[in-house]
């Protein structure tokens, strides 16, 4: 009887113990599956975050700072907007049109006009007007004719100006240093990050901010100012 006891209790043991692998077995296959779902929906929405390439932040203290953006993309062309995908963004560059009273509009049509005229191959992300407007002419995730050396990793602000002298309105700076200032938050870049054209070429531009060191220091530590009254997400 002792035996038979002790058989029976080495087959419930011998079973409960074959339940328990089945059912870290079906543990692990559940969990194997779901990451692969992860992983797979992840890499539709973005395959480049896994090349190490182009990416956004997002947060709900990145979205307020955002400011009103006209959206008035380019035709896809090989003058202006060559549909080019943009590696990961380093570095915001600040330009000025050398078109004096000229719109944001303006210099946005004049991108436009190059896909049938192909007088010249130049373009920017955005253009901010004499008003503060800011029209948006290529996505941030695409290459604009800009910066020279640095077209594909940074995102390119042509800005607008009354006269000679290259100086931005009122209107125009603050939309500069809001627009700077979230594009730094949503690629998790600095004040130090945003560079004049100057920088790259030595080009004179944008004009005011390259005759006037200064300025341009106080520029960027508006931005500054700007990401610091941001609150964490």
């Amino acid at each position: 009887m002792e035996s038979q006891r002790r058989n029976t209790n080495r087959r419930r043991e011998s079973r409960r113990h074959q339940e328990q692998m089945q059912q870290h077995v079906i543990i692990g296959l559940i969990c194997l599956i779901v990451a692969v779902l992860v992983f797979g929906v992840l890499k539709i929405v973005n395959s480049d975050i896994f090349a190490g390439k182009y990416r956004e932040r997002i947060g709900a203290h990145i979205d307020p700072v955002k400011p009103e953006i006209d959206v008035q993309l380019l035709t896809i062309n090989p003058y202006s907007r060559p549909g080019i995908k943009t590696d990961e963004i380093t570095g915001i560059v600040v330009h000025y049109t050398a078109n004096p009273g000229a719109t944001a509009m303006n210099n946005r049509d004049y991108f436009e006009s190059l896909k049938d005229n192909h007088e010249n191959q130049v373009s920017s992300n955005f253009v901010i007007g004499i008003e503060g407007e800011i029209v948006q002419c290529i996505p941030t995730w695409e290459v604009a004719y800009a910066s020279n050396s640095r077209n594909s990793d940074t995102i390119s602000i042509e800005c607008c100006h009354p006269d000679e002298t290259g100086e931005f309105t009122d209107e125009t700076y603050r939309s500069m240093v809001q627009l700077c200032a979230w594009l730094c938050l949503n690629f998790g870049l600095n004040e130090t990050d945003v560079i004049r054209h100057y920088d790259v070429t030595g080009k004179n531009c944008p004009k005011y901010f390259v005759e006037n060191e200064k300025a341009w220091d106080a520029f960027r530590e508006n931005i500054r100012l700007s990401m610091k009254n941001v609150p964490e997400s």
